[in-house]
């Protein structure tokens, strides 16, 4: 758990881990620099509850949730991997259910299950059931994590941690970090199991780093482009750009109306003459595209 400036949220969300139903885990808790009482109001979580570390960010990783949660994984210990956010609640079955779950299956890498988003005070109605589906994933998993079908949310998947020998998050990114990291570990055709059951609540807020996004934070919005980038690259080294996740690529570089973003987006994924003309075409007219569409809707 990264953690920057959430002393009004990081006990609430610390003692929902404290009820996990599956005892046997460790929660580093990253300090990202808070400037607030965080430390302090933690203490007594700490005091009473030896499974949860706090550890302070090293300047060997930069700023931010990608750097903390590196180091969080250079220091953890456990042969599973979650990365829950200190703002948010888990279900108390979380752990339980994921790894009954991956006991079903030896060779699934992960466990990918669904969340409810919330405003306020949490008061959402648990499902304290131990019963769930699930299903093994497929050969179009990349596709549809990468196009955002399939949601991958930072705090919505178990992995084994052997997905991380050789991938990290980018420090460099300030959003959309988990998006990039994790198509690069699903890229390498590993299979999981997706449960159909809410074990996971976020909490939304202005403040949050897609609040911001939405917000057009300029750190936001351009982590988000970066990353665009980084997936098509990784698509293309590894010959997964399929023409579904070539267009999806593309209209989202063209939904930023950046068309220096939309050059690169062609460039890296080596677009032919053809599409390249059809694609800029396509973005000097999706202003009115957009006009009408929102004509239609009010009609």
């Amino acid at each position: 758990m990264a953690t920057y400036n959430r002393e009004h949220y990081i006990v609430e969300a610390l003692n929902t881990i404290r009820k996990q139903t599956y005892t046997n885990w460790e929660c580093l808790i990253i300090d990202d620099g808070c400037t607030d009482n965080t430390e302090n109001k933690i203490a007594s979580v700490l005091k009473i509850d030896s499974r949860f570390k706090f550890l302070k960010r090293p300047h060997t990783h930069k700023k931010g949730l990608p750097g903390c949660r590196n180091y969080g994984l250079e220091m953890a210990k456990g042969d599973y991997i979650i990365f829950f956010d200190d703002d948010d609640m888990v279900h108390p079955l979380n752990l339980e259910i994921c790894l009954s779950a991956l006991a079903k299956n030896s060779k699934a890498s992960f466990c990918n299950y669904k969340k409810q988003s919330f405003t306020g005070t949490f008061d959402y109605e648990i499902d304290l059931g131990l019963d769930f589906n699930y299903k093994e994933t497929d050969s179009t998993l990349l596709e549809d994590v990468v196009t955002q079908v399939v949601p991958f949310a930072s705090c919505t998947v178990l992995w084994k941690r052997n997905c991380f020998e050789e991938n990290r998050f980018n420090e460099d990114l300030m959003y959309a970090e988990e998006w990039e990291c994790y198509q690069r570990i699903l890229s390498e055709r590993i299979m999981g199991i997706i449960i159909d059951k809410v074990l996971y609540f976020n909490r939304k807020h202005e403040a949050s780093n897609t609040g911001q996004f939405w917000s057009n934070a300029p750190a936001r919005v351009n982590s988000k482009k970066s990353a665009i980038e980084l997936v098509t690259f990784n698509l293309v080294e590894k010959v997964l750009l399929t023409p579904r996740l070539f267009k999806y690529l593309v209209n989202l570089a063209i939904g930023f109306r950046d068309l220096k973003l939309v050059k690169n987006v062609l460039k890296i994924s080596k677009a032919n003459r053809r599409s390249r003309l059809f694609i800029t075409f396509k973005y000097w007219l999706f202003p009115v595209w957009v006009f009408y569409k929102n004509k239609i809707k009010k009609t």
